[in-house]
């Protein structure tokens, strides 16, 4: 599996592009699984279900407050997640929107604050935290730059029932103090002994998280 981001901001592109694709090691049996997606750079798959989830990065030039970034739940293929037409699952683009209704798309499982920069997700599948956090959602937001305030450079936990979010909280901060950037997240990593790795490609580190 793949992300093909869009080759723009906003624009209507080839179908190639805004996706998420499948191939064999290969190369063979190329296709495409969703479409939609303006940028996923994280994806992960349920460890029950075996179902397909992931970030994407919303568009620039909306203002402070929108769109927001999404974590999308793809359990079929040919899925549709709206972009560049509609954003956060209601929000019509001001210049393409006119062009389809926001109901005929999926709509994401969690919106994400504006500009965060969504990157890597994981599922956490170890046994070393709490047994709340199992099966739960880990992203790591890169922090913002299209913003008049910085927001993000953190991680996340969303909190899920079944398929539907329960709740988006901190997880982990700090790497943003008095809109000093210390670090930027990118992606999340579950080690065999239940702690994770969190890399950082802003102060060049990978932390180790645990729980004692």
């Amino acid at each position: 599996y793949a992300g093909i981001g869009a080759p723009c901001n906003i624009c209507e592109a080839d179908s190639i592009f805004a996706t998420i694709v499948r191939m064999n090691t290969d190369g063979s049996d190329f296709e495409i699984y969703a479409h939609g997606i303006r940028n996923t750079v994280g994806f992960d798959w349920h460890p029950l279900t075996g179902e397909l989830w992931f970030s994407d990065n919303g568009r620039d030039g909306m203002g402070d407050e929108l769109p927001p970034d999404e974590l999308n739940h793809a359990p079929l293929q040919g899925m549709h997640f709206g972009f560049p037409y509609c954003h956060g699952g209601t929000t019509p683009d001001p210049q393409f929107g006119i062009l389809h209704d926001c109901t005929e798309f999926a709509e994401p499982v969690q919106n994400l604050p504006a500009h965060v920069a969504a990157l890597g997700i994981r599922f956490y599948t170890g046994t070393m935290f709490p047994a709340e956090y199992r099966n739960q959602i880990f992203i790591a937001e890169h922090g913002s730059w299209d913003r008049s305030t910085k927001i993000g450079y953190r991680v996340s936990l969303v909190r899920l029932q079944g398929t539907q979010s329960v709740g988006y909280e901190v997880f982990a901060d700090g790497f943003e103090q008095d809109a000093i950037v210390k670090g930027r997240p990118v992606d999340l990593l579950v080690l065999p002994d239940g702690s994770m790795l969190l890399s950082d490609d802003y102060g060049d580190m990978i932390y180790r998280i645990y729980y004692e």
